[in-house]
């Protein structure tokens, strides 16, 4: 079955033009969603909004959207004058720069999407694929879409694809300096021992396939064992075993469990 496009758009660089389709890179099954139930008959519970000051149900038309500035202090702001500030969609991938692919840090990645060529593009698609894997460089530019605009970086995948990649700005990440680390020497002995385990799980591809959600799988098991009307019954949990505190043991056994 063809993939089916979310959008259209054209990459812009220099005077060059690629038209191209979006597609979505990925359909998350990760979140199964519960509906809250009225327990005695089984009803489906609306939810509704109460103002704690007049202690009554706010309906939607008498809502407004407003920011907090200050503690129990907003700004109120309508509709009208929240559409006016978005951003107007320009369906264009504008390229500012070209940058080195192995110097963008994967903290900066939100989401993924495939970009295929559009009607008329197919060479100037190709092209480009071409000499961003000869270059092993990435565009890096920005793309206006449903009110926001982000910034994305195009890099060649395999087979000539290009990746759309939308990134977080800097300001939306959190400085790592705020992250403690710890203190601790790292013996010679105990980093040789670190990299021989590492050497010794290592392998030469990638294959994402090998792994499954199994809390997903259990979940959606539990779910169909209650629609055919069987018995749900826990599991008795298994002892994980003493824990080994001394880092050289640890990493002497995980080598020994390795081999």
């Amino acid at each position: 079955m063809p993939a089916h496009s979310i959008g259209s758009a054209t990459i812009s660089f220099g005077l060059v033009s690629v038209p191209v389709n979006v597609y979505s890179s990925s359909e998350s099954k990760a979140a199964i969603s519960f509906n809250l139930l009225h327990r005695k008959c089984g009803t489906k519970l609306k939810q509704q909004y109460t103002c704690p000051k007049d202690s009554e149900i706010v309906p939607r038309d008498e809502m407004a959207k407003g920011y907090q500035f200050a503690k129990d202090q907003y700004v109120i702001f309508t509709a009208e004058e929240l559409k006016a500030l978005d951003e107007k969609a320009t369906n264009t991938i504008d390229i500012n720069e070209f940058v080195p692919l192995a110097k963008v840090d994967r903290v900066y990645l939100e989401k993924v999407y495939y970009l295929g060529p559009d009607k008329g593009g197919d060479r100037a698609y190709r092209l480009l694929a071409k000499a961003l894997g000869e270059t092993g460089r990435a565009a890096l530019g920005q793309y206006a879409a449903r009110g926001q605009q982000h910034l994305v970086l195009l890099r060649p995948m395999e087979d000539g694809l290009i990746v759309m990649e939308q990134l977080h700005y800097q300001d939306e990440l959190k400085p790592v300096q705020e992250v403690p680390r710890g203190e601790g020497e790292v013996k010679p002995m105990e980093l040789t021992l670190a990299k021989q385990l590492i050497d010794a799980g290592s392998t030469d591809e990638f294959h994402p396939e090998k792994y499954r959600d199994q809390v997903r799988d259990r979940v959606m098991e539990a779910i169909q064992k209650k629609v055919e009307g069987q018995e749900i019954t826990a599991e008795p949990t298994q002892d994980g075993g003493g824990k080994i505190i001394d880092l050289m043991e640890a990493l002497k056994a995980s080598l020994a469990k390795a081999s």
